[in-house]
């Protein structure tokens, strides 16, 4: 069903995704689902994997295996598993974790021979080494500890919130909302060696950051200030610099607000960010030629607290997650406008995260 190897995209109706959550009230773990799209329904809700606190996953290029946060009593880590790309079963290959909280994110290089995670309280960032034909943990290579702090109360440390690789896999890149903060380190020898940083708006919060299909531009979604930071990226030095700040709420909207994920079409016309409390997913259009963006619309998430969100491998169609109402949105999305239009609000997981399809 999911073999991109013998089907293009277009061939294809049935899509294999999973979701992470908070293990609390009724959640077990990874909950895995079926979006079909030609009966534009989401079937198949199961328990894929029994894991603590797996907030959020990401699946290797090849679909071969899933990696996540994972938290094991007072410890906390990062789990690999095996995938069944035919019927979307997870089978646990290891986990490598270590005293003290559990990371926030995680990433996994093209060549799946690396995994980086953020850790929120401990503000670090941590580069593991993976075992490509097995999809192991290996071991920890280098953790770097983020030092300062911001002038918002939730800044009294740093509080790393996104890690990941850049598009040309130079570079990592870390998030850091605690100390407003954007750090790109190099791989040196299986170390992190930081070779640029930029410094955002003092209390804005920077939480996640998503990369143009362009390799050039790159966005940023603030979780206090709820806002979009566009950026310019530098491959030849790992650098970025700041285009343009945009609202992601009404100018109007006192209640609290928390910005939260932040994606790219794949055919870069626009970028969606989430906003917990306001309770909506913003759509930006591009302008192609500056990176800039216009607002398009603040789409309701029909549900409480968007963690995240996903496009389907088409991208006709987007679906999110809503923690605090523990439902999944099925949306379609007009490749055109980027605006959504909701098809189904009543899709129950428990207090659901991070949002992830196989890819294509």
């Amino acid at each position: 069903m999911n073999d991109s190897k013998q089907k293009g995209v277009y061939q294809m109706s049935k899509f294999i995704g999973y979701v992470g959550t908070y293990t609390k009230g009724d959640s077990k773990g990874i909950y895995s689902f079926t979006l079909d799209t030609d009966s534009k329904k989401i079937e198949d809700v199961k328990l894929a994997a029994e894991l603590g606190n797996p907030t959020y996953v990401t699946v290797s290029q090849d679909n071969r295996f899933l990696y996540s946060v994972v938290k094991d009593g007072e410890s906390g880590g990062v789990a690999a598993y095996s995938i069944n790309s035919n019927t979307g079963d997870l089978k646990a290959i290891n986990q490598d974790v270590t005293e003290g909280a559990s990371p926030c994110h995680v990433s996994v290089n093209e060549a799946n021979n690396q995994v980086v995670t953020g850790n929120y309280h401990k503000g670090t960032i941590e580069l593991y080494s993976v075992n490509s034909e097995s999809g192991g943990i290996e071991s920890s290579l280098s953790v770097v500890a983020h030092e300062g702090k911001g002038p918002h109360e939730r800044q009294e440390k740093p509080h790393t919130h996104f890690s990941g690789f850049t598009p040309d896999e130079k570079y990592v890149v870390a998030i850091d909302l605690g100390i407003d903060k954007l750090i790109t380190y190099e791989i040196n020898e299986g170390a992190l060696k930081e070779v640029s940083s930029l410094s955002v708006s003092p209390g804005s919060g920077p939480r996640h950051i998503a990369f143009h299909p362009n390799g050039t531009h790159a966005y940023i979604m603030t979780e206090i200030s709820n806002e979009v930071i566009a950026l310019s990226y530098d491959s030849s030095n790992g650098s970025f610099t700041e285009l343009q700040t945009i609202s992601t709420i009404p100018a109007d909207f006192t209640e609290n607000s928390q910005g939260s994920a932040i994606h790219v079409s794949k055919d870069g016309k626009f970028v969606y960010a989430g906003n917990r409390g306001h309770n909506s997913i913003a759509v930006f259009q591009i302008n192609e030629a500056t990176g800039e963006l216009t607002l398009v619309e603040m789409a309701s998430s029909e549900g409480d607290w968007p963690r995240d969100f996903v496009f389907d491998p088409t991208e006709k169609f987007l679906v999110g997650s809503n923690q605090e109402s523990s439902n999944l949105v099925l949306y379609a999305r007009d490749e055109k406008t980027g605006k959504l239009s909701l098809i189904d609000s009543d899709i129950t997981v428990p207090f659901p995260v991070c949002v992830k399809f196989l890819h294509v």
